[in-house]
């Protein structure tokens, strides 16, 4: 039977409680930091050499799909009633609502540093020393809002610009496409400025701190911010009935991208599952 992933700002006080002590006990056990080890070895760009499975690519959907379904059976593994809750970042968007709280993730952190000094995730906690990063800091760090040079979340109109587009992916499948679900909804725009940046991006750079490069996985609102953008390609399939994850084929050898990206019957690194078998998972999950 399919469980359900829950708004953030509509968990009880008792739900809340069992997420917050499910992901702890992972990050005890050691689980938890062979993610961010994951995330930051198929962190590379597309102006990087290789194949290119979880960002900036067709498959940064279905990637970062198997990747909170780990995460997710690791908890439930724990508390087989923990689901990974989702931020609505186009509703809470102050620096002080869910999943903001002292009694989810804590608040922004201090200015001196940017250390996250409230909630269960604080360094002063004992509980939730960085121990793989791609700085020297151990402890966990926000700017929400980036404080020196403000940005705003995206809108729900920045949402419906991405989901009202009928198409998946288009080549060349990466950074550069101005058409298609996938980008639109990743973010990636040609502007040079981080003001060009759009949807899942904007929301990473709005965080900052920790949420910034390829050890984002350190701060658990990555979870509640991928399991939203999950949600949209949920929404996305069932407004485009019939949609497919693009490519089907993979690009021939004389094409740039030979090699370089996942097609929809094509092993989706380090797992042994395509694109294609990730599209639909009603039968695991739906979101209330």
């Amino acid at each position: 039977m399919a469980y359900v992933r829950k708004d953030a700002g509509t968990l009880t006080g008792a739900e809340k409680r069992r997420f917050v002590k499910a992901l702890l006990e992972v990050k005890r056990r050691g689980e938890y930091d062979e993610f961010v080890r994951m995330h930051i070895e198929y962190f590379p760009s597309d102006g990087e050499e290789g194949l290119r499975s979880a960002h900036m690519a067709p498959s940064f959907l279905p990637w970062h799909r198997q990747l909170l379904l780990e995460l997710e059976r690791a908890l439930r593994r724990v508390d087989s009633s923990v689901t990974v809750p989702y931020w609505d970042w186009t509703r809470d968007r102050t620096t002080t609502s869910v999943p903001w709280t002292e009694d989810l993730l804590g608040g922004d952190g201090r200015r001196s540093d940017h250390q996250v000094t409230t909630g269960p995730f604080a360094h002063r906690e004992g509980n939730w020393t960085i121990k793989v990063n791609v700085t020297d800091d151990s402890f966990l760090t926000r700017d929400l809002g980036r404080s020196r040079e403000p940005i705003d979340l995206p809108t729900s109109d920045d949402l419906k610009w991405a989901l009202d587009d009928p198409v998946y992916d288009v080549a060349p499948w990466d950074s550069t496409v101005t058409r298609g679900f996938r980008n639109k909804l990743e973010g990636w725009d040609t502007g040079r400025d981080e003001g060009s940046l759009r949807n899942h991006n904007r929301v990473h750079r709005w965080v900052g701190g920790a949420m910034l490069g390829g050890a984002s996985v350190n701060d658990p609102v990555f979870w509640l911010h991928h399991a939203f953008v999950d949600l949209q390609w949920y929404r996305w399939q069932r407004r485009h009935r019939g949609a497919r994850y693009l490519p089907e084929k993979p690009p021939g050898p004389r094409d740039e991208q030979h090699g370089r990206i996942v097609a929809r019957h094509q092993k989706l690194p380090p797992w042994d599952l395509t694109p294609d078998e990730l599209e639909d998972v009603g039968r695991i999950y739906r979101y209330a």
